[in-house]
């Protein structure tokens, strides 16, 4: 059946691409065998439909043209479907093989892999991998976990406003989120999504991971303007002390909250179980201090202390 159905396309595509003028649907059906022997006009429509839309999948500019008559016609023009040479040398064809690994436990690795067909098809050169053998230590890989990628990465390229239900990290229920997403990206193993947060009236980021159920797109135009340079990656860092310029001391209970001992700039054990640490104190640091509950206190400064205290009240009060 596979080959059937590549050599049906075959041929649809040659009928496409020699024809001087539209052809219609009676006319494609009538050249090409595999059509002529569909039961009724319903499944040669349906079959027709699948098949232009594979070919277009596969890159093939197919035009829609209606003649004076009223009929549809189709064709695909030689020269709307001739790409210049690809002119890369290996190492550029080796970083993009590269990147197309990156993708492959994502949900966009049938993509990545058509590309390099593609690539490859037009004359990129095939080229050695620079980690051969070394895959279980330094292959890269992009994990994408989340459900919420996949709806949430259409809608960006689409232009699309979506609702979400959003978990904050010091909030014991998820809240509804209405927002145009702008850009996604992955910081420290964690996937961020950047958008217009219309019920809040202002940018915010979210982590996809705190997102709960399905992202239902909405139907609309975005409210507000996308800007040239989404920086998620430079919002992110700074929500989580990156770059900051003052430090806090805080108490850790021993054996517990590794990602603050890895980012902390002193460390004092303690001989009653706790232990001290200083660490950057940027914008955010309160949220994530919370997520360590009981683990974690916070000595100075007191306004930190105060934030991380209302937080932990707010969920307590739920």
């Amino acid at each position: 059946m596979a080959i059937a159905k590549a050599e049906r396309l075959m041929n649809l595509a040659l009928c496409l691409l020699g024809t001087r003028r539209p052809l219609s649907k009676r006319e494609l059906r009538g050249s090409i065998e595999a059509y002529l022997e569909a039961g009724n006009d319903d499944s040669f429509n349906r079959m027709f439909e699948r098949d232009k839309d594979d070919l277009r999948e596969l890159g093939l500019v197919i035009e829609t043209v209606e003649n004076l008559e009223g009929e549809t016609g189709y064709l695909a023009r030689r020269d709307s479907n001739r790409l210049p040479p690809v002119s890369l040398d290996a190492e550029e064809a080796a970083a993009l093989g590269l990147a197309a690994k990156v993708w492959q436990q994502a949900r966009l690795a049938g993509a990545a892999s058509g590309a390099l067909q593609k690539l490859r098809a037009g004359g990129m050169p095939e080229a050695g991998d620079p980690y051969e053998g070394q895959h279980s230590a330094i292959e890269p890989r992009i994990p994408v976990h989340e459900a919420a990628f996949e709806p949430l990465m259409l809608a960006c390229r689409d232009r699309r406003p979506v609702v979400f239900d959003y978990r904050k990290s010091n909030a014991a229920r998820p809240e509804p989120r209405q927002v145009e997403p702008w850009a996604l990206e992955c910081w420290r193993g964690h996937w961020y999504l950047a958008g217009y947060d219309r019920d809040r009236g202002a940018e915010r980021v979210f982590r996809l991971s705190r997102i709960t159920g399905k992202v239902r797109s909405r139907a609309g135009k975005y409210t507000a303007e996308v800007p040239d340079v989404v920086t998620v990656r430079e919002t992110v860092a700074a929500w989580a002390g990156e770059g900051a310029q003052r430090s806090a001391l805080i108490r850790l209970r021993a054996g517990s909250g590794y990602p603050l001992r890895a980012k902390a700039t002193a460390v004092r054990e303690g001989a009653d179980g706790w232990d001290e640490l200083e660490i950057p104190y940027g914008h955010g640091l309160d949220a994530w201090l919370v997520e360590f509950g009981p683990d974690v206190v916070v000595v100075e400064p007191a306004d930190l202390r105060a934030d991380v205290v209302d937080r932990l009240r707010a969920v307590a009060q739920g």
